[in-house]
């Protein structure tokens, strides 16, 4: 089936590379495996469920109009010569794309190096600029964080009260200080899922950026801080280490985040936490609960303490 799939992309298999590690979820899809061609080139194959297609078709016209624009370090993949991206095998879907090495990252002590905050300010910079204009390739409703925390809420008070208790009080905080701002921030074309680990490093910069699977519209701030909070989480002294404080730098100096949304930056990095403790809930993973647990908390706690850190308005003061 390999070759039969590679083959409708005009590719011929040499070689399955199982020896090649694949970076990004491997729950994007239901098979994936790296191939080298006659070519010369590596690509990856991947196999996905039929119900998930017009999601795929979506990421599909994202990443092409990206491309098109001229965007950098993104890898979309390859048209068939219909021009369509996705090929249908005996009711199997497939994609390709091509294979892009990488450089492991050092965990922790990769969350200090301040190199690395300046390549991720940029590429977010590069994205709000060549994302502009894009057509609304819709793969559903806007996702709105609150409205995810509050679903999440239900589905706590019914199955995990205790957890409930132990997070009502950052509830409380974002209800408080959060939730009426949020429905009034600009938006903007997002990626959705932007940490480190949704990079293909290379030994000095970023070679790709992957995992599109939650690309969409979202509040303008969002990309910055999904990226923040994953960097905290790794070790919550980061917060305010070199990376982190020359990412918010550089993204304050090219106002690729509206004052409004930057007041609020703390508060949606908070915010955020609430959907990787739903996928830890997900997982059943007992040890990772306790820990984003501890994690939210803290973040609510020093809340003031960050935004000085990293000089940012108060809503008030943004709305002058």
């Amino acid at each position: 089936m390999i070759r039969a799939a590679t083959g409708r992309w005009g590719l011929d298999v040499k070689a399955v590379r199982h020896d090649l590690a694949l970076c990004g979820s491997p729950e994007r899809c239901a098979y994936r495996t790296a191939v080298e061609c006659t070519d010369g080139n590596l690509y990856v194959l991947e196999e996905i469920d039929g119900n998930d297609i017009p999601r795929k078709c979506c990421i599909h016209a994202r990443l092409d109009f990206l491309f098109r624009q001229g965007l950098a370090r993104i890898n979309p993949y390859l048209r068939l010569e219909t021009g369509a991206f996705l090929e249908t095998i005996d009711g199997r879907y497939f994609q390709i794309s091509r294979f892009i090495p990488g450089v492991a990252l050092k965990r922790p002590e990769y969350v200090l190096e301040r190199w690395r905050g300046k390549d991720l300010s940029d590429f977010l910079i590069n994205l709000r600029e060549k994302s502009a204009g894009m057509p609304e390739f819709s793969c559903g409703p806007p996702f709105s964080i609150m409205a995810f925390i509050r679903n999440l809420v239900r589905t706590l008070a019914d199955h995990e009260p205790d957890l409930l208790n132990q997070v009502q009080p950052a509830i409380n905080f974002l209800e408080t200080d959060f939730a009426e701002v949020h429905d009034r921030l600009p938006s903007a074309f997002c990626h959705g899922d932007f940490h480190a680990l949704n990079i293909i490093w290379g030994s000095a910069g970023i070679n790709a950026v992957i995992d599109w699977e939650f690309s969409g519209i979202k509040p303008d701030t969002y990309d910055a801080a999904m990226m923040i909070g994953c960097i905290g989480s790794e070790n919550p002294a980061a917060l305010a280490g070199p990376l982190v404080m020359d990412f918010i730098s550089r993204l304050k100096a090219c106002s690729a985040i509206s004052r409004l949304s930057l007041s609020v930056l703390v508060e949606f990095v908070i915010a955020l936490r609430f959907a990787w403790l739903s996928e830890w809930l997900r997982h059943d993973d007992r040890d990772m609960i306790d820990l984003e647990t501890t994690y939210i908390n803290l973040l609510c706690r020093h809340c003031d303490d960050l935004k000085r850190i990293w000089n940012v308005l108060t809503v008030k003061e943004a709305a002058l």
